[in-house]
């Protein structure tokens, strides 16, 4: 989801606020969620999960092209740890028998018997049904 697509479902939820004002209070808060992050606090959001700062030490490593040795700078890095309620509800999503969640009802059956169901098609990003080449 994007930060547009999130402000239009905003808007749906709230068809009185108007969407110049959603957009707003979604960029303060990730003004505001940013600023946090940069002063070293961790931010939690209960059901959802926690956002910290983790700082990765200064290290030495290889270039993998020419073998000679890279000194990388200590950085900083955002890690995310899910919450238990969202770790449940996906958990609950993907809790579907085997059978149905590996092979679609609308797909033909393989050409191939050693291979049955899927083997021989895929789902793309929007979800249509391809054969495999």
């Amino acid at each position: 989801m994007t930060k547009s697509q999130l402000i239009e479902r905003i808007a749906e939820k709230a068809p009185h606020v108007p969407l110049r004002r959603i957009e707003a209070i979604v960029n303060a808060v990730f003004e505001r969620m940013t600023q946090a992050l940069q002063a070293g606090q961790r931010i939690e959001l209960r059901g959802f999960g926690c956002f910290t700062v983790k700082v990765r030490p200064a290290r030495s490593c290889r270039n993998p092209k020419t073998g000679a040795s890279v000194s990388l700078q200590q950085r900083s890095t955002v890690t995310f740890a899910a919450g238990k309620e969202l770790r449940e509800r996906l958990n609950r999503v993907r809790a579907l028998p085997q059978s149905r969640a590996r092979e679609p009802a609308h797909l033909p059956p393989s050409p191939h018997p050693r291979e049955p169901g899927l083997s021989s098609y895929h789902l793309g990003s929007a979800g249509e049904v391809a054969p495999r080449i």
